[in-house]
C-alpha cells in the first residue's frame, strides 16, 4: 500500500496545478480593475495557464477516488475525536463541493477569457467584460480558501485556524507570480513569443512578489504567534510537529526561501531591475512553496514521514510535462508563440 507521505505528492501536485490555472485569470482581472496599463503585456499569457484546468480536474478525481489515502480523517472521525466542524467531514459533501466548485471556476474562467478577447470591440462588450471581471476576485478568494481548508487545514480534524485559508492563497499566488517571471524570461530569451514582453515587466512583477512575500509572512506569523501564545495543545502540536520532527529541514528551508531571501533581495531597488536576480528569487519562492505545501499536507500526521525525493521528482515531472503540453497548445491556438 502506498504510504501517506508518497500519496501527499499527488495532493501537492493538485494544489500547485490548480493555483497556476486560476491565478492567471485572477491577475488579469485585478490588473484590469485597477487600470494597470501593463496588463496588456501579460494578460494573454497569464490566462493561457487556465489550459491546465483539465489536468487539475483529473488530479482531483484521482485524489477523491483514493480518498482514504488523501484524507487521514476518513475512518476516524466517528470515534469521538474532537472535531472543529463535524458536518464538514463527510466525503460525499467534500467531493460534491470540490467537483462542483472546480467545474464552476473553469466555466467562469472560460467566460472571462472569451469576454476579455473582445472587450475592446464595443462599449457593450467592455461593459460585459467589466461585469465578469468584478466577480473574479470574489470567487478566486472563496474557492481557493475552500480548497485550502479541504486539502490542507482540515487534514487534522482537531486543528483549525481562521487565517489559514488566506495564508495559503497568498502563498500560492506568490508562487504564480514567480512562475510568471521565469516563464516570461524563458520565452523572451528563446525568442518564442510573437510579441516579446517588455523588460520593465520584470520590475513590476518583482514589486508584486515583494508585496506578497511580506503579506505571506504577515499571515504566517499572525497565525503562528496566536497559536503559540494561546498554547492550546491541539493547535500547538501540529505546528511544533512540522517544525521539530521529520520535516524540520523543509520547514526552516521554507522560511528561508520564501521570506529571508526574497525580502533581503527584492527590498533593494537595484535587484528589482535585474531580471537575472529576480529570476533567482523566483526560483527560491517556487521551491519554498513546494516545501510549504508538502510540509502542511504530509506533516498533518504528527509531523512524521519520509521525504520521497525520487517519487516526488517523477510525479512532478509527469505533471509538469502534461501541463507544458496543455499550455503550449493553448499558446499556439491563440497565436502567442512562433511556429
Amino acid at each position: 500500500m502506498i504510504s501517506y507521505s508518497n500519496w501527499s505528492v499527488l495532493t501537492v501536485s493538485f494544489m500547485v496545478t490548480l493555483s497556476l490555472s486560476f491565478a492567471g485569470i485572477a491577475l488579469s482581472a485585478v490588473l484590469y480593475l485597477v487600470g494597470a496599463k501593463w496588463r496588456f503585456e501579460i494578460r494573454q499569457l497569464a490566462v493561457t495557464l487556465s489550459a491546465m484546468f483539465p489536468l487539475a480536474f483529473v488530479l482531483l478525481i484521482i485524489l477523491l477516488l483514493g480518498a482514504e489515502h488523501t484524507f487521514p480523517w476518513i475512518g476516524h472521525t466517528s470515534h469521538g475525536e474532537d472535531l472543529h466542524m463535524p458536518g464538514w467531514y463527510t466525503l460525499p459533501l467534500l467531493a460534491t463541493r470540490e467537483i462542483v466548485g472546480l467545474l464552476f471556476v473553469m466555466y467562469l474562467s472560460w467566460i472571462f477569457i472569451k469576454r476579455q478577447s473582445v472587450s475592446e470591440r464595443s462599449a457593450e462588450d467592455a461593459a460585459s467584460f467589466h461585469r465578469i471581471a468584478c466577480w473574479i476576485p470574489f470567487f478566486y478568494v472563496l474557492y481557493c480558501t475552500m480548497v485550502a481548508w479541504d486539502f490542507e487545514m482540515t487534514l487534522k480534524p482537531s486543528w483549525h485556524s481562521a487565517i489559514y485559508g488566506m495564508q495559503n492563497m497568498v502563498s500560492n499566488f506568490n508562487m504564480f507570480l514567480s512562475f510568471m517571471v521565469i516563464w516570461i524570461y524563458v520565452l523572451n530569451t528563446r525568442d518564442k513569443l510573437v510579441n516579446q514582453v517588455k523588460e520593465y515587466i520584470y520590475n513590476y512583477l518583482a514589486q508584486m512578489m515583494l508585496a506578497f512575500t511580506l503579506l505571506w509572512m504577515y499571515t504566517f506569523f499572525a497565525q503562528y504567534l496566536t497559536i503559540w501564545y494561546g498554547n492550546f495543545a491541539d493547535e500547538v502540536d501540529r505546528i511544533m510537529d512540522m517544525q521539530n520532527r521529520d520535516y524540520t529541514v523543509l520547514w526552516w528551508s521554507m522560511i528561508f526561501l520564501k521570506f529571508v531571501i526574497p525580502f533581503v533581495t527584492l527590498a533593494l531597488p537595484k535587484s528589482r531591475h535585474s531580471p537575472q536576480v529576480i529570476l533567482a528569487v523566483a526560483g527560491c519562492i517556487i521551491t519554498g512553496t513546494l516545501f510549504e505545501r508538502y510540509t502542511w499536507i504530509s506533516g498533518a500526521i504528527n509531523g512524521t514521514g519520509t521525504i520521497p525525493v525520487v517519487w516526488g521528482i517523477v510525479v512532478f515531472s509527469i505533471v509538469a510535462f502534461i501541463g507544458y503540453k496543455l499550455v503550449g497548445g493553448a499558446m499556439r491556438r491563440n497565436h502567442l508563440i512562433k511556429g
